[in-house]
């Protein structure tokens, strides 16, 4: 079996015409040179055979170029997986039925699109398909991108991938049209003036052992100017290095501290929440890390002045890279303008992050609050309030986060990379399926009960399915009065 080096979906669609009649494409989906193990073809093949997979790829290894090997594992595909840079790793086998199959309609400007259609190619034919990961290194690829995972973290916000993104974007929202998992945004109405609150806004700061930037982050959330009343809470997850001292001797009375023991078993998620909960809380809670700082002392300002000015659950501002002494490094600014008011919440699910500093009108935020993790956290509690409500963005900088080498996202391995990746993934399976759901529940099917989303996910648990895909969404369409395309 050949490789097949992927460039556009089209060419890819004539190597299938020409190449001998086999079920299944080897496929190379960028430039590194790679080395298959003796058995790599026949443990891909042998396993796509055997339970169909329409996609299969495989742990691999990375040679450095002192001749060392890295081993590079990679993720399981979730429904929720739908990021245009999902780590498959350069080797995949497809199945040339279903190529052939999903892209018969592909247009022109599909397949000349940046990246050749592969998200789009990718996307298409995990509807209804099972995909195959396996966790053997079967391949050696050459290692190509040496940076830390700090320096990587960003590369999608990146201007000068700009037009790759608007791509993508456009691609998702017709993936998520065809499941019908998109959303309309802000469409759930707030009145931040229904119920009385001590403060107009609180500054929350979850800190463990941050002894030498706790007091940096407290002094600029208290050097606040405002109008309004607003108070820092600042909740100690069991400090050990000096941190909880520094707290205690701070005699601004505007400062509330939340002590946190360490058999409350609290990750970050679970420190906001105990904020969120407390009575010292704000109607609005404005999110400040204990290694960063605010740029001015009108952040506050403008961000309750924006929360005011519309109809939101949620705004989110803009950063500045910086290294520990406040130099901007790269890539400078974080504005994450990909978001729009009209497609952002649909956006979202394909990129990891919604931008700093964040922002919760109190009362939606307490009716969801964060799930109890350490990474995450807020991406979640992000998702599940863009599905209901509006999020007000500031695009110019408010906020710095410094780079130094206590930072916990500086230099990851890729296991917990990986991990990290994984976490995502699944809230964006979560919010699909919920997002689904919902659409499902808005427009009923007269005569004909709500599918089982769990059936759906594990076909396995449904003896009446037709399909055999136990991780990936099937197709949804709405119901004419004829019910012989429906996936149920």
């Amino acid at each position: 079996m050949n490789i097949i080096r992927f460039t556009t979906v089209n060419d890819l669609r004539e190597e299938i015409f020409r190449a001998p009649l086999e079920q299944y494409v080897l496929v190379q989906l960028d430039d590194r040179e790679i080395e298959l193990d003796p058995l790599c073809i026949h443990r891909y093949t042998e396993i796509a055979s055997e339970i169909d997979s329409t996609l299969t790829y495989s742990y691999y290894r990375e040679r450095n170029e002192d001749g060392t090997l890295l081993l590079h594992p990679v993720n399981d595909y979730q429904p929720g997986s739908v990021r245009d840079d999902f780590d498959f790793g350069p080797l995949v086998l497809l199945n040339a039925a279903d190529v052939l199959s999903a892209t018969e309609d592909f247009t022109r400007e599909e397949s000349d699109m940046l990246d050749g259609g592969w998200y789009a190619l990718r996307l298409r034919i995990t509807i209804g398909k099972m995909m195959a990961m396996i966790p053997e290194y079967l391949y050696t690829a050459t290692r190509t991108d040496y940076r830390k995972s700090g320096e990587k973290q960003h590369d999608y916000v990146d201007p000068k991938n700009r037009a790759y993104q608007l791509q993508m974007e456009k691609t998702l929202t017709d993936h998520l049209r065809q499941i019908d998992g998109l959303v309309t945004p802000g469409n759930t109405k707030v009145d931040y003036d229904a119920e009385e609150f001590p403060v107009e806004a609180s500054v929350v700061i979850p800190v463990r052992n941050r002894v030498s930037t706790v007091m940096d982050a407290v002094n600029s959330a208290l050097s606040q100017k405002c109008d309004f009343k607003f108070n820092v809470i600042v909740v100690d997850n069991e400090s050990t290095d000096g941190t909880l001292e520094l707290l205690e001797a701070v005699e601004d009375p505007r400062m509330k501290l939340i002590k946190v023991s360490a058999d409350e078993n609290l990750g970050i998620g679970g420190c906001w929440n105990r904020a969120l909960l407390s009575e010292h809380c704000g109607r609005f809670a404005v999110q400040l890390d204990s290694d960063d700082l605010y740029n001015s002392h009108d952040v506050l300002k403008t961000i309750v002045s924006r929360f005011r000015s519309g109809n939101f659950g949620m705004v989110v501002g803009s950063y500045m890279m910086v290294d520990f002494n406040g130099n901007p490094i790269p890539p400078g600014l974080i504005s994450h303008e990909e978001w729009t008011d009209s497609n952002g919440p649909n956006n979202a699910l394909r990129i990891n992050g919604f931008g700093a500093p964040r922002a919760f009108f109190t009362p939606v935020a307490r009716g969801i609050l964060f799930p109890n993790v350490s990474y995450g956290e807020d991406y979640a509690m992000a998702l599940r309030i863009s599905r209901e409500y509006g999020i007000g963005r500031i695009y110019e900088p408010l906020y710095l986060c410094r780079r130094w080498e206590g930072n916990s996202d500086a230099s990851l391995s890729i296991e917990k990379t990986n991990a990290n990746n994984n976490y995502k993934d699944c809230l964006r399976s979560i919010e699909l399926m919920a997002r689904v759901r919902q659409n499902m529940q808005s427009r009923p099917m007269p005569g004909l009960p709500l599918p089982d989303l769990g059936a759906l996910m594990n076909p396995e648990n449904d003896p009446d399915a037709s399909w055999d895909d136990d991780d990936d969404f099937d197709e949804f369409d709405e119901f004419d009065g004829d019910d012989s395309d429906l996936p149920f």
